[in-house]
């Protein structure tokens, strides 16, 4: 089974397979795709009309239906799949469903149900804190932090992980990693503070015009008023962020959940005692690396020389 674009798994027949799989651990995310199922089942039966023949109306297969007879009912199983709730549809999946059924929009109005639970669990949780947050301040040591990531360079992290991810998942988890980043659309923009490391902005992973486009936008997001990219040279002799990387994300009502690797079990913790040696740490790293100005010249340097 392959992968066609964002997310769409491409059957034995060569047939769309509209959307993603379900995550057998996520409760919630499967009941609201349970849910999403059972009103399209409804709204075709209504229209009398049966999977297969939606499948056809709605572009799926509509070129090989005739030409094979045993494709019908691969086609009609794709549909079964979403109406059954064992897989995540596509926006244009509902879409079509709507207009062939008639629902006036009342099938297309899912769509935002449905976005709230694509993408795996732990990254919904991570996307509403993010989206929440006043303030935001991370480290990164080994690659450019997720908000700042290109989608060739996401996808090519996700590529390389070991063991090999399959490319669905591939394609969902650069899918909801490039969804976070509707942070830097916020308005009133929070406050967002980055330390990179040299080595981040030299290692050419996904390749040299990969990594070319992927400074390009480090130099875009940096110019922007609320945020702030810093870089961490390898040539400093003292370095407060040896334990690995640091997040710190602060609320508007006083309270801040932050995370590191070499602290507190790599947990994340909301203690105020614990945020403050995060912070700590972070204020350290911040006050060794590039001043901001510095750090922008910097990268303009790197780029020149990729």
């Amino acid at each position: 089974m392959s992968v066609v674009g964002d997310g769409t798994e491409q059957g034995d027949g060569g047939v769309d397979e509209p959307g993603w799989a379900i995550d057998p651990d996520d409760e919630s995310g499967a009941a609201v795709v349970a849910a999403v199922g059972r009103q399209i089942k409804a709204w075709r039966e209504a229209a009398g009309m049966r999977a297969g023949e939606l499948a056809v109306v709605i572009g799926y297969g509509e070129d090989l239906v005739f030409k094979v007879e045993d494709l019908v009912f691969k086609v009609e199983d794709l549909v079964f799949k979403v109406e059954g709730g064992r897989r995540i549809p596509r926006p244009e999946f509902l879409d079509r469903v709507d207009e062939a059924v008639g629902a006036g929009g009342k099938v297309a109005a899912m769509k935002r149900d449905v976005a709230e639970v694509r993408y795996p669990k732990k990254v919904r949780e991570l996307a509403k804190l993010e989206a929440q947050a006043v303030e935001l301040l991370a480290y990164g040591n080994s690659s450019f932090h997720g908000l700042l990531q290109t989608a060739e360079y996401a996808q090519a992290l996700f590529a390389m992980r070991q063991p090999a991810y399959p490319q669905d998942e591939v394609e969902r988890g650069v899918a909801a990693r490039m969804a976070r980043q509707t942070i830097f659309d916020r308005s009133p923009g929070p406050t967002l503070g980055f330390v990179q490391e040299e080595v981040t902005l030299r290692r050419p992973l996904g390749g040299k015009m990969v990594l070319r486009r992927q400074l390009e936008h480090l130099l875009e997001v940096g110019e922007s008023r609320n945020v702030t990219v810093q870089v961490m040279p390898m040539d400093r002799e003292e370095h407060a962020g040896i334990d690995g990387e640091i997040q710190v994300l602060k609320f508007r009502d006083g309270t801040a959940v932050g995370r590191s690797e070499g602290a507190f079990g790599g947990r994340p913790v909301s203690d105020p005692k614990q945020l403050r040696i995060l912070e700590l740490r972070y204020g350290m790293i911040r006050a060794q690396a590039l001043s901001p100005r510095e750090s922008m010249a910097f990268i303009e340097q790197v780029l020149g020389e990729t």
